[in-house]
């Protein structure tokens, strides 16, 4: 974890100590959505049966997809991270030649 010294000092990233936390808040408000989107589908098709339908398949399919986005997106920021990380050990290595 990370002390709250860590936020007034740049010795020490914090965002991947964080970023998973921030991961969990995005799928929780992505199946919200997707649960309110259900909702909504359901309501439209006592009005439209098809309509209905299509947003129901819509909503599932956002779910889905928004948690796969989002883990894309956590994953490539630990991964700019983890290049910053070996990028410093190589010029720790090298012992700063050039």
């Amino acid at each position: 974890m990370f002390d709250f010294q860590d936020l007034f000092q740049w010795d020490r990233f914090i965002t991947p100590t964080i970023i998973k936390t921030f991961y969990w808040l995005v799928i929780a408000v992505i199946v919200l959505f997707g649960i309110s989107g259900i909702l909504w589908s359901l309501t439209a098709m006592a009005i439209s049966p098809f309509v209905g339908f299509i947003q129901l398949l819509a909503s599932i399919a956002s779910i889905f997809v928004g948690i796969v986005l989002s883990r894309i997106a956590a994953e490539f920021i630990l991964i700019v991270f983890r290049i910053n990380e070996h990028l410093g050990a190589i010029r720790d290595r090298d012992g700063g030649m050039h």
